[in-house]
């Protein structure tokens, strides 16, 4: 396997050595082939677990939920990626937009993995216990599971990149005092009338430090008593309840995934309602 995975088998290499991949983000180092063979991988996997979820309806409803899954992961890292780049920029931290990129785009290929994982439970289920209800909030359930392992590697993430200075403001350096001038040479009286004159020592200059090396992570130490957290990681979290709001009714907006076998194929159904009056409502109805 290459460094950076090639293509789905990118999600071994997170999952068996996640550290080497926080690594490669805080050193920002080939960023955009690690991106790219994550958004393959997921999109793929979201592909196929898509194809699932509308294969309860028909098969032109797979194929409309094969192409809508990714699209809906996609677009909800779209239209908040922007906010947690400028939550960092606001409190000083000093991620990129490809380190922002790829440090979510590694919570959404677990995201997609394990949802793939589990597509033979929800195929089983589909065959053994057709009904309508119990498929859709089975299957709402294991997203629900998935999304919230993959937020765990990001948050996981968010510490090593804190733990590498990358949430904090840069300190400038300080302002090093000038160098005392060498004493003049003083004239020592010895033996009467002669005088012999003696150098007084110069002072040996301190040598520069080594610019600082990137160091390979180690686990990272309880924070003391009384010590906040970065901003950044409370904004974190806050984030983290902002993506699935607008995940969710970003979902409902594209809907049908699953397709009611009791109504006729649409690509999109009218806006109404939401998503957790939803859920509710076919919980009642079980």
């Amino acid at each position: 396997m290459s460094a950076n995975g090639s293509g789905i088998l990118v999600i071994e290499r997170i999952l068996r050595d996640r550290q080497s991949i926080w690594q490669q983000i805080v050193a920002e180092r080939d960023l955009n082939s690690l991106t790219g063979n994550m958004l393959a991988s997921s999109a793929v996997a979201l592909a196929a677990y898509g194809a699932v979820l509308g294969s309860f309806h028909s098969v032109l409803m797979a194929v409309t939920s094969a192409v809508k899954l990714p699209l809906l992961f996609l677009a909800t890292l779209a239209i908040c990626l922007p906010t947690l780049y400028l939550f960092n920029l606001v409190f000083g931290a000093r991620l990129s937009v490809r380190q922002s990129l790829a440090l979510v785009m590694t919570a959404l290929t677990v995201t997609a993995m394990l949802a793939l994982a589990f597509a033979p439970i929800s195929l089983f289920f589909l065959i053994t216990a057709p009904d309508y209800g119990f498929f859709k909030l089975l299957n709402v359930a294991i997203l629900t599971l998935s999304a919230l392992v993959g937020l765990r590697f990001l948050t996981g993430g968010m510490h090593v990149l804190n733990d590498a200075g990358l949430l904090k403001p840069a300190t400038p350096a300080p302002l090093e005092a000038a160098p005392e001038p060498a004493p003049a040479l003083v004239a020592v009286a010895a033996n009467g009338d002669s005088a012999s004159t003696v150098a007084a020592p110069v002072p040996t200059l301190p040598v520069a430090p080594p610019p600082p090396q990137f160091q390979p992570y180690a686990p990272r130490p309880q924070r003391p008593v009384g010590e906040q957290r970065p901003a950044s990681m409370t904004l974190l979290y806050i984030w983290i309840m902002l993506f699935g709001f607008v995940g969710t009714q970003l979902a409902w907006t594209l809907r049908p995934f699953f397709g009611n076998p009791g109504q006729d194929f649409a690509l999109f159904r009218s806006i109404e309602g939401n998503f957790y009056a939803e859920i509710i409502r076919t919980i009642a109805n079980l």
